[in-house]
């Protein structure tokens, strides 16, 4: 199985690799994992991750430098319905528009818009950092990428900005931080954490895990 993860000079890119490797190791799969910038590796990929660290219109611009990689997303996502995964930045970017230092296109996959997180409490800190508990959607419970992990789980977090759904059926967790934050986002063969499954030890292994394993 080949594992593109896509390098557009945005995130740890290694620390993403590592964790796919060492999913698939625990899970005895064999995967082939790739950091990579170029679009033909990316569109014949059997599965794709997308992470992202920063700004929203920054980690736009990245991908925009990388000529043919808009066109090798669609088609690997899109048209030959790949699964793929978005991480932090790169679940936003499932979006259709972020709102960070003005108004930027997302990738439209998601109806839904990327906008500043604001807690209810004075006395939480933005951004939102550090662990903080799942807590699924009943839209979650079928989905196989979720499969074992309950609502109490711990996530990693390291985010100013969150993503509201325009369609509730698109959300598949959210944690609380003075109010509800999308956590994770499904739909056809996309899914999308804000959190980082890289850092969020065995949460983040076995959502990685089942990823690999998923068949959409």
């Amino acid at each position: 199985m080949s594992v593109a993860i896509i390098d557009y000079g945005s995130g740890n890119l290694r620390s993403a690799a590592k964790a796919f490797e060492k999913a698939a190791a625990d899970e005895g799969l064999s995967i082939d994992v790739v950091v990579t910038s170029e679009p033909d590796v990316v569109a014949g990929a059997e599965r794709v991750v997308l992470p992202g660290v920063g700004a929203f219109g920054d980690c736009r611009r990245g991908i925009e430098a990388l000529p043919g990689m808009l066109d090798a997303l669609d088609e690997a996502v899109r048209q030959k319905a790949r699964p793929f995964l978005g991480i932090c930045i790169g679940m936003q970017l499932m979006a259709e528009r972020g709102l960070e230092h003005g108004t930027h296109p997302g990738l439209g996959w998601v109806k839904g818009t990327v906008s500043a997180i604001t807690p209810s409490d004075p006395h939480l800190k933005v951004p939102h950092m550090g662990w903080n508990n799942l807590t699924f959607t009943p839209a979650a419970k079928a989905h196989p990428v979720l499969k074992t992990l309950g609502t109490g789980c711990h996530a990693y977090f390291v985010h100013g900005y969150g993503m509201k759904c325009d369609e509730v059926s698109d959300m598949l967790a959210e944690v609380d931080y003075g109010g509800p934050i999308t956590a994770i986002i499904g739909r056809d063969n996309m899914v999308g954490t804000q959190f980082h499954p890289e850092k969020s030890q065995d949460v983040g292994l076995r959502l990685i895990a089942n990823f690999l394993a998923w068949r959409p």
